[in-house]
């Protein structure tokens, strides 16, 4: 363990840790923009710059290893006038044609130029330099003009889903995040996990299903139906409806990491063919057997006629009559006369649940499970 003093407070952290994250412990909040605790520390914004006694000069605290007996200060007249010039520098190359307006809210960039007193609108640069919307995937929205090159798109790809997408290109100030060897995010293998959106301080990287959605009335915490994995996000719901989902680094199992179909595939929540309720044949609710109705109506047309329609029911009437069926093949026909077919949008408990069904109850190996995402 290492011993040092942060503003006058001692803390004792181990060895390793950057003086950013010490200070953290003591709940000493410094401005930052390129760091993040989920990616490998870059210090490329300088805007955690701290005085470290007996340094020559202000030093980026998130790439600074604490040393025994460190004496650290995080704020003073000077780093306040340095943070601003960081910003002031920043903002220069920084366009925002006021699209994102009333948007998820107000990013980690404004945040800190609004705090150190800097107005967005007068401070930036006067025109914009590449296009917005410049890249064709689908659910990824790029604006290179909000872009302060803090590489955390770059390190996400790279540290958290293993894509190694982006990169960077160019030099000085012509520099700028690029897919692949300068070509779209698809053809540079993205597989629209939207990882660098969620880390993404500037709004330069977007969700493009949610532009206009405006801010939600609320955030729902709820587990991906996706899979069995476990994931959880918040829901971003507006006027009852999902708008965005938003992954969130608390999240015990997968933090603010995502699959394209959990980021990006809720709209089959409210979509118009969603079944709300369960549904059985007709006949079967009349109490009379199939081959009763096909011999009543005849072939394919029972389809269509008379008992072979869907009807809407309650799930204990559904459920009763599954189990009636499931004993009555079983009974004439063996326990292999039937299949168990398990689905991807259980849980693994669930899934286990039926296996111990097919097996132990019903007396079969026929079961598959379709988890082949």
């Amino acid at each position: 363990m290492i011993h040092l003093t942060i503003n006058d407070t001692p803390v004792e952290v181990p060895e390793g840790t950057m003086v950013l994250r010490a200070a953290e412990k003591l709940g000493i909040t410094i401005p930052t923009l390129c760091d993040h605790p989920d990616l490998t520390p870059y210090g490329g914004c300088r805007l955690c710059l701290v005085e470290v006694k007996g340094a020559r000069g202000m030093m980026a605290s998130c790439a600074l290893p604490v040393t025994e007996g460190m004496t650290v200060n995080t704020e003073s007249e000077a780093l306040f006038k340095a943070r601003r010039e960081i910003l002031e520098f920043l903002l220069f190359a920084y366009y925002d044609s006021g699209y994102q307006d009333g948007q998820k809210g107000e990013t980690q960039f404004m945040h800190w130029v609004r705090h150190f007193g800097l107005d967005p609108v007068t401070s930036q640069s006067p025109s914009p330099r590449y296009p917005v919307n410049s890249d064709p995937n689908p659910v990824v929205w790029v604006d290179l003009n909000k872009c302060i090159l803090c590489n955390r798109c770059i390190r996400a790809c790279e540290e958290v889903q293993g894509r190694f997408v982006w990169g960077l290109t160019k030099r000085g100030f012509d520099s700028q995040i690029s897919a692949g060897a300068n070509t779209d995010m698809l053809s540079a293998r993205c597989e629209t996990c939207g990882a660098c959106v969620a880390y993404c301080p500037t709004g330069a990287l977007d969700n493009k299903p949610s532009m206009g959605a405006g801010k939600p009335d609320t955030l729902v915490r709820t587990t991906c139906a996706y899979c069995g994995v476990g994931c959880q996000f918040d829901l971003n719901i507006k006027d009852d409806r999902i708008i965005r989902v938003t992954s969130s680094p608390d999240a015990p199992v997968n933090g603010n990491h995502l699959c394209v179909k959990g980021r990006y595939g809720y709209d089959y929540v409210d979509h118009a063919d969603r079944l709300l309720k369960p549904r059985v044949r007709r006949y079967l609710l009349d109490g009379r057997a199939k081959d009763e109705i096909r011999a009543t109506i005849g072939g394919h047309q029972a389809d269509q006629r008379g008992g072979w329609d869907w009807v809407e029911t309650d799930w204990d009437t559904a459920l009763s009559l599954t189990a009636r069926r499931l004993d009555e093949i079983r009974s004439s026909s063996g326990p292999d006369s039937i299949g168990v077919l398990t689905s991807a949008k259980c849980t693994n408990e669930e899934n286990f649940l039926m296996s111990k069904l097919a097996r132990q109850v019903i007396g079969t190996n026929n079961i598959d499970h379709c988890a082949r995402l």
